[in-house]
């Protein structure tokens, strides 16, 4: 049985539904997502690009990407964060508070170098990203 979860930005004009079981959940802590959410981390699900996709509003969608890899995705009437496409890779990752139907279970620490609240859970911390995406894969302390 497929899993389907859907979501809505925060004033609810942009919807998304994603199809299928996320590849990856887990926190990012880099600068960029810190800058851009206003929070110490972010939580994600990671999908491939083609699960993802806008129900309605999608006129609403505003975006930005400033490092070419994160294209990150957002709700022009209310400013809601929806999502983070990363085209050179084939990969969305939806904030995992936008799905509210998954069961949310991080697997992983990305960038945790940079993190401003360390976080002692026993999960991988990753020093950038996995190799098989062109990270080091590099593990540090918790």
């Amino acid at each position: 049985m497929s899993q389907s979860h859907r979501g809505q930005c925060f004033c609810g004009a942009v919807e998304i539904a994603a199809e299928g079981a996320p590849l990856e959940m887990g926190f990012c802590h880099c600068s960029d997502c810190r800058s851009y959410t206003g929070a110490p981390l972010v939580a994600f699900a990671l999908f491939k690009a083609e699960q993802v996709r806008v129900t309605r509003g999608e006129e609403l969608l505003g975006g930005f990407n400033k490092t070419g890899m994160s294209h990150r995705r957002f709700c022009t009437q209310c400013g809601g964060h929806l999502m983070t496409g990363h085209p050179t890779l084939g990969f969305t990752d939806v904030y995992a508070d936008k799905l509210p139907t998954l069961a949310f279970k991080p697997s992983v620490h990305l960038n945790y170098v940079e993190a401003v609240l360390r976080i002692k859970d026993g999960l991988p911390k990753l020093k950038d990203f996995p190799a098989h995406v062109g990270g080091s894969g590099e593990l540090v302390a918790e």
